[in-house]
């Protein structure tokens, strides 16, 4: 990879991380209940909501792929970013393992989250979407695209 496509992937994963941290705390959505209440909620408050509530299970589970994934993602792609032109064996795996599986972490936590809140809601309350769905949506569309440059750079190199 030359100086300028490796500061082009640099540049992405700074604005991915960009997009993961405002996306985590952005309002995702708006539930309103019999058009009197109202409560907006980001990734963050929803967890934080969930461990006020008791509901450690899918608080954590919740934190962990929305939250703790990502950035580990993000942590690992920066540190192979410095070196894409001599990645080591086990690099290669946990990149190999990242790109085939990583993708369908986020996809899964989403549509659960939605199931929950569709069967939770029903006819009660109606939903609206923000910015913040989108723009954490983008920072996983994001990591998932670098992921994919950087496993195909390095398969061309071996």
């Amino acid at each position: 990879m030359s100086n300028k496509h490796s500061l082009m992937f640099q540049f992405g994963l700074l604005a991915a991380l960009i997009l993961l941290l405002v996306g985590l705390v952005s309002p995702m959505l708006t539930m309103s209940k019999f058009y009197f209440f109202e409560s907006s909620f980001s990734v963050m408050g929803g967890i934080y909501q969930l461990f006020q509530e008791g509901k450690w299970f899918i608080a954590i589970i919740v934190a962990l792929f929305s939250v703790v994934i990502p950035f580990i993602k993000l942590a690992f792609l920066f540190q192979i970013s410095r070196s894409l032109n001599h990645v080591g064996t086990e690099q290669k795996k946990y990149l190999k393992l990242m790109h085939d599986y990583g993708r369908w972490a986020m996809l899964d936590v989403l549509v659960v989250a939605v199931l929950i809140v569709t069967v939770k809601l029903g006819a009660v309350a109606s939903i609206e979407i923000h910015w913040g769905l989108y723009v954490f949506a983008a920072a996983v569309a994001l990591i998932m695209l670098l992921t994919h440059t950087a496993d195909k750079v390095v398969h061309e190199r071996t």
